[in-house]
């Protein structure tokens, strides 16, 4: 089971994050911070099926009387914040808030804290850490993303040494130069390590 479903340190760590974004940018906290807790609930890797189900996240808002208003501009930032959405995205939400949201949750899947999140859902999914005949891929579309492959170390050069140049606001750029920069050596010293040069 995730990290993120079976504490409260995924999303602490990434509320503490888009503070930071926050106060750099602006937007609306109310819409940012429930977007964040609420954005995972009903993943389609947290529950298991094929497809994500957003109903879990809009009836707890709707049980929660939140405004209709707010309700609709959290759940546009759910429906189309994560990484295998944007390869078939249709539209684009250019709220600062929605900004806030991803570039929050992608920073928390690089750095340090990437580099074990990576490891720890490669391994409760069976991965390989490395196969050196496996190519790299450049996917085209979410189904091709989802049907992926690859080894944990794959999947650094096929998602995460990407999202440093997709992130949205300044401040969440500036925040990731030293996570990027961290995964970066630890990849040359697992490859230096695998190829016995150390």
């Amino acid at each position: 089971m995730r990290e993120r479903v079976t504490t409260g340190g995924m999303w602490v760590r990434v509320v503490n994050v888009a503070r930071k974004i926050h106060a750099g940018e602006g937007g609306d906290w109310q819409v940012i911070e429930l977007a964040l807790l609420l954005h995972d609930v009903g993943d389609r890797k947290v529950i298991n099926k094929d497809d994500d189900d957003y109903s879990i996240a809009e009836n707890f808002l709707a049980d929660k009387n939140v405004p209709a208003e707010t309700v609709g501009k959290i759940m546009s930032i759910i429906k189309t914040m994560s990484y295998s959405k944007s390869f078939d995205a249709t539209e684009k939400n250019d709220s600062i808030e929605f900004a806030i949201v991803q570039d929050a949750d992608r920073l928390d899947a690089i750095g340090a804290i990437g580099v074990g999140r990576a490891f720890a859902y490669g391994g409760s999914k069976a991965r390989l850490l490395y196969d050196p005949n496996y190519t790299t891929q450049e996917f085209q579309s979410s189904e091709e993303y989802k049907k992926a492959g690859g080894s944990t170390i794959h999947h650094f050069y096929e998602k995460l040494l990407l999202l440093k140049d997709k992130l949205n606001t300044k401040t969440a750029k500036e925040i990731a130069e030293q996570r990027d920069a961290f995964m970066r050596l630890f990849l040359q010293e697992f490859l230096d390590e695998w190829d016995g040069k150390k």
